[in-house]
């Protein structure tokens, strides 16, 4: 039986309740009211009862009948799933919750986990940057149901539709599509039989072949099954060498790449096939022939047809250019994998649309087309495939010729469908959207209206839904008429040179889509470069007016480097390649218009195609100032954070986020920041010693010298050595021996871009380096702190705890300080819980890796006292520095006492998806969502003008 109703706390619907897309200009920065805030609720150590209501009683109101005027649409989104893929999905899910949420679509999230139960849970927990936070707090933050048959009652009563978001098993192979279909829920995307043929690899496979498609030729490995001599004799059908032929393995039900590996000959492949079958993550495996010298493209297709008459359109397809690592495994080099896909990579661009042949781009477009409809696809999906120029002896012409997908150009064929394609923000889905005109909440919108429209029993709900949408925008549209106001200018700047520059894009992407949901705004993205570009000499000129800036248009953002980027811009302003762009997104264009025209409830396309402008500097400044803009500082370190950006704009009189330029200049140098607060001793403000070395002096001596130096001076057995004027954890590593001092030191004289994980003497991932070499380094002693753990969960059913043995009285702790000069506010400090290594790296603080987030430490390892003595003391030092806007301070924090020992501060933190400064403003009362919380420091910059 479904799970009782219960009154929900009004203290719990504040924290549950969605966020909302537009508040007005004028509006007081919410949540950061006061400087000394009553304590935050904070996060059960032990899992406490569950909650036994997560959707909000606002939302429990909205449930009227289908058909009364302007009733908002209730959307049931679910994420998660038993595959390994599920972090993507969180990832996936939290794009979509950002760009659907409105007053005319109200969303109630659900998530199931790793071992098939279903969880209700609030729109703040899909902000936790990995799945092990994310597991951790469900036992305590959740809403559980008994059993899926339960939860499916429950989504029968409460949504209008689903929108699965869970990508690999469960989610693409039809399963949670027929716990729908049995519990009569609408939902979006494809039926549950015709997942279960499209998911496999290998039955999709020999559908095709059925279809008439050209296919990659493969063999099934079944666990238990693999007859090595069968697999020989199929080496030689497709004429590939016993000894060391070419072949890709991967699992038949699983995506993301996950899996995926290049072996070599018959011995190679059984015994990788038969490693992916022994890790679980399938059992069944294919083995396909390399497709050497092909290129591998993938299109997303949505369905524009009225009712259930499939009309599908493909959008511009991307092409995938892998690009060789002279540094790396030219094995590895070889294939588009999970890193590849979803961390910045150099080794991997995108064009969209794709360097091929005219006549090869619509043999892709007719052949996905086709596909979508035999295969009995709906609203939309992503499929990928390759592009062969040259014929493959494994393809003999003979036999495929009258199969589809030969060209004069070469061969195209298809080999992967996506029932539920990534919704990441720079993902394929809104990278190819754009490019036709739709935005990130269009495409989806669009997908869940079209998906209403196949169902007869939503029909009168999808007419309310659209009626209050239009209503909700009239409305709007008179207010601003009214008030004879237009839209406040913003330029979100991001990029640069540094070995930042990456988390920079991620920061300002994130930044710039939570703003451009402001009907008041209207935001520009823009990226800062090197004057002649990514692809220079490292020795080039960095000085400020050696670099440029490029106002962006919506789809050249939605990429994964700023070197991709900075491509796209050039790319995009060459005439031929503008042409052939302008040809085949008219041609896209006109198929997706008349057959949406005839839908009453499609708003149109609201993307505009517009060129990259491109700026020097100081001229990119002028443009700002007579736009009357404020400028949104997402430049990680260099210039950004240096207080260079920081003087230009104060010159010309235009307002921006962050502190000002001699804070900046303070904080940027880890020295001056800590002679500027040692002063601070009695109001419980201590710093760490620090011994600063030129690198170049470093290079050229003793190492063994320096170590005992070094050891003799800071008084410490392990040192931790930085650059003096990076951040984001570049370049910060343990040292614990002259060995690693070596290692470290070579890394630098050669330049490398990373050191690999583990090749100091302690257990580390991997390191991002700075280029070029920073000029002075900062050694430190390395502060020992207790490790914190998680405990497994027991047979009896006891939940997970932390478990911390609290001898030496240090935590380490991250929190953001936020308000006007001389009145910061420090929200509540985070502490991560490290799941491997002594410092978080890069993509451990920014990109969803590891770890797990506690906001605010739990009770059981700091008291509230001391926790508030910590924020007082972060309080005083961000005023002492002469801190504004926002920034984030990292310490040690000792947690009986609430002393603070100074690492550093960051002016432009970073702001992905993943930050913590997100989950401590969700943990402010009342919860501040990330979109009003980047409009609070947008309002900030503008409060220093006054």
């Amino acid at each position: 039986m479904p799970l009782p109703r219960l009154s929900t706390p009004a203290r719990v619907r504040r924290a549950l309740a969605p966020p909302r897309r537009a508040l007005p200009a004028s509006s007081p920065p919410l949540g950061f009211a006061s400087a000394t805030p009553a304590p935050a609720p904070r996060i059960a150590v032990a899992v406490a009862a569950p909650l036994r209501a997560v959707v909000s009683a606002e939302q429990r109101d909205l449930g009227m009948e289908a058909g009364e005027q302007g009733r908002p649409l209730r959307v049931g989104l679910v994420c998660g799933g038993p595959s390994a893929e599920r972090g993507v999905s969180l990832n996936s899910a939290r794009s979509v919750l950002d760009h659907i949420q409105g007053e005319d679509l109200v969303v109630t999230c659900y998530y199931i986990d790793s071992g098939m139960n279903a969880f209700a849970i609030s729109p703040a927990q899909l902000y936790s940057n990995t799945p092990s936070d994310f597991d951790f707090k469900l036992e305590s933050l959740a809403q559980g149901f008994h059993s899926l048959s339960d939860f499916a009652e429950h989504l029968a009563t409460n949504v209008d539709i689903v929108f699965p978001v869970i990508h690999g098993k469960f989610g693409e192979d039809g399963g949670i599509q027929e716990l729908l279909e049995k519990a009569k829920v609408p939902f979006v995307g494809t039926p549950s039989k015709e997942c279960q043929h499209a998911f496999d690899k290998h039955s999709a496979s020999l559908e095709l072949d059925t279809q008439g498609f050209l296919t990659v030729p493969n063999f099934l490995v079944e666990k238990d099954k693999l007859a090595k001599p069968e697999l020989e004799a199929w080496f030689q059908t497709v004429n590939l060498s016993k000894e060391n032929g070419k072949v890709i393995v991967k699992p038949t039900r699983a995506g993301s790449s996950i899996g995926v590996v290049v072996a070599y000959g018959v011995n190679d492949a059984a015994q990788k096939a038969e490693e992916i079958i022994s890790e679980g993550i399938d059992d069944k495996v294919i083995i396909e022939v390399f497709l050497e010298g092909g290129t591998e493209f993938t299109a997303i297709v949505v369905d524009v047809g009225i009712a259930n008459n499939s009309e599908p359109v493909v959008l511009l397809p991307t092409e995938v250019e892998l690009q060789r690592s002279s540094s790396s495994d030219t094995k590895e080099d070889t294939i588009f994998n999970y890193r590849r896909k979803y961390l910045p990579s150099q080794q991997v661009a995108y064009h969209t649309p794709p360097r091929f042949p005219a006549e090869v781009i619509d043999c892709i477009r007719q052949g996905i087309s086709l596909l979508f409809r035999r295969l009995g696809l709906h609203d939309f999906a992503r499929i990928d495939g390759w592009f062969l120029p040259s014929p493959v002896s494994s393809l003999p012409s003979a036999e495929n010729s009258e199969k589809f997908g030969n060209t004069k150009y070469g061969s195209v064929l298809f080999t992967d469908i996506n029932l539920i394609s990534g919704m990441e923000q720079t993902s394929f889905l809104f990278q190819q959207a754009s490019a036709v005109g739709f935005s990130h909440s269009r495409i989806l919108r669009t997908v869940i209206q079209h998906a209403c429209s196949r169902f007869p029993s939503l029909v009168p709900c999808n007419n309310a839904w659209t009626a209050l949408s239009r209503k909700l925008k009239s409305s709007k549209q008179a207010e601003a008429i009214h008030k004879g106001t237009s839209k406040q200018k913003v330029f979100v700047i991001f990029g640069g040179d540094t070995s930042e520059r990456q988390v920079s894009l991620m920061s300002g992407t994130n930044v710039w889509l939570n703003l451009q949901g402001f009907d008041d705004l209207d935001v520009t993205p823009c990226l800062l470069a090197p004057a002649n570009g990514y692809f220079s000499s490292h020795d080039q000129d960095f000085s400020v007016i050696s670099r440029e800036v490029w106002t962006l248009p919506y789809s050249l953002v939605l990429r994964h480097t700023t070197e991709e980027v900075y491509a796209a811009c050039v790319e995009a302003s060459e005439p031929e390649r503008v042409e052939v762009t302008s040809h085949l997104r008219e041609q896209v264009m006109n198929g997706l218009w008349p057959a949406l025209s005839k839908h009453d409830w499609f708003a149109g396309f609201d993307i505009a195609y517009e060129e990259p402008v491109k700026y020097s500097l100081q001229q990119w400044i002028n443009h700002v100032k007579e736009s009357g803009a404020v400028v949104f500082i997402a430049v990680h370190g260099g210039i950004g954070e240096d207080g260079t950006i920081q003087t230009l704009l104060e010159s010309a009189g235009v307002p921006y986020t962050g502190p000002g330029p001699i804070a900046s200049r303070t904080c940027m140098n880890k020295v001056a920041t800590s002679l500027a607060v040692e002063h601070l001793t009695s109001y419980g403000v201590r710093t760490i010693p620090k011994d600063v070395r030129a690198t170049e002096e470093v290079l050229k001596s003793s190492l063994v010298d320096i170590w005992n130096e070094l050891i003799a001076k800071l008084q410490t057995e392990t040192v931790c050595v930085k650059p003096a004027r990076d951040g984001c954890s570049t370049g910060v590593a343990r040292l614990c021996c002259p060995k690693d001092l070596e290692v470290y030191t070579n890394a630098l004289r050669s330049k490398f871009q990373r050191l690999p994980a583990n090749c100091l003497s302690r257990a580390h991932g991997v390191i991002e380096m700075p280029v070029p070499p920073p000029e002075s380094l900062i050694f430190e002693p390395f502060i020992e702190t207790d490790e914190i753990i998680i405990s497994n969960k027991l047979e009896n059913g006891s939940a997970r705890h932390l478990v911390w043995k609290g001898e030496n009285d240090w935590l380490e702790i991250t929190v953001g300080v936020v308000g006007k000069r001389g009145e910061m506010h420090s929200l509540n400090p985070s502490i991560t819980v490290k799941e491997s290594g002594d410092i978080l790296s890069l993509e451990e603080k920014f990109q969803g890796g590891t770890g797990i987030n506690l906001t605010p430490p739990p009770a059981t390892i700091m008291s509230d006292d001391a926790l508030q003595r910590c924020k007082r003391s972060i309080e005083i030092m961000a005023n002492s520095l002469g801190l504004e806007g926002f920034s984030r301070i990292d310490a040690f924090v000792n947690v009986r006492s609430g002393e603070v020992l100074l690492i550093e501060v960051n002016t432009v933190p970073g702001m992905t998806p993943s930050t913590v400064l997100i989950h401590q403003a969700l943990a402010e009362e009342p919860p501040v969502y990330p979109h009003k919380f980047f409009r609070t420091l947008l309002d900030l910059a503008f409060e220093r003008t006054k």
